[in-house]
């Protein structure tokens, strides 16, 4: 990006250990996008969020348009990344998107 600052972050040690997710329930209303990340492993009753995101969507194509570039580097670098029966169509990590949130 053109006008990119630099700027330094912290990562707190709790924070850097990360969260595993296998499913992305996404809500939007006309300000903003929730993204609910959880996990549904076998024997547990339902799957739990663990982290909830909100953001303008701005931000969200912003996130869109990084993961983006960043699939299709890691892409180049290694294989193509398939996710079963293309001809279905599927949603991100098994969770839904598009849900307008009332």
């Amino acid at each position: 990006m053109a006008n990119e600052k630099e700027f330094s972050i912290e990562l707190k040690q709790d924070v850097a250990k990360g969260t595993y997710s296998n499913l992305a329930i996404i809500t939007h209303s006309r300000s903003e996008f929730i993204i609910d990340f959880a996990t549904m492993l076998p024997g547990l009753p339902k799957p739990e969020v663990s982290n909830r995101i909100i953001m303008t969507p701005e931000h969200a194509k912003r996130l869109y348009l990084a993961l983006q570039d960043n699939i299709n580097k890691y892409e180049n670098q290694h294989a193509p990344i398939t996710l079963g029966n293309e001809n279905k169509p599927q949603f991100p990590m098994g969770g839904f998107g598009g849900g307008a949130k009332s």
